[in-house]
């Protein structure tokens, strides 16, 4: 079963490669790199939060942090890829900056997972009221 499954999105993706002149690499790249991997480091939501506020050069992001420029740059790499965040070539120097509507995806993604955990909640508090109004009555009797 697992191997048949493989063997079918290796397939898709032979298919994908042929009308495409991506490389398998870089599509293997593409398909890792994931908005919310790439959130749940807590170094690349720091830098989020510190671009957030103006467009820095890496160097200057890096100074806000207990690693190395390399470091920093591997984390803006991800969060680029992830199209979270934008270069801007300004003279010699690169600026990062936040993208907003990337963000606004994220945000409308746990805006929906919010609604379901209050629709459970909502059902539970029903269920409970209907179960404490269920011991009332058992107790008149």
């Amino acid at each position: 079963m697992f191997f048949s499954l493989i063997l079918l999105f290796s397939e898709t993706v032979r298919l994908r490669l042929q009308s495409a002149t991506v490389s398998l690499h870089n599509l293997v790249q593409v398909m890792r790199r994931d908005i919310f991997q790439a959130i749940a480091d807590p170094t690349r939501r720091a830098i989020i939060a510190l671009i957030a506020l103006q467009a820095m050069t890496p160097n200057a992001i890096a100074e806000h942090f207990h690693s190395t420029r390399q470091a920093v740059s591997k984390h803006l790499r991800v969060l680029t890829e992830c199209e979270l965040v934008t270069q801007e070539q300004k003279g010699r120097e690169i600026y990062y900056s936040l993208e907003i509507d990337k963000m606004k995806e994220v945000d409308e993604w746990l805006k929906q997972v919010q609604e379901i955990w209050e629709g459970s909640y909502k059902r539970l508090d029903a269920l409970l009221a209907e179960l404490k109004q269920a011991q009332k009555e058992e107790r008149k009797k």
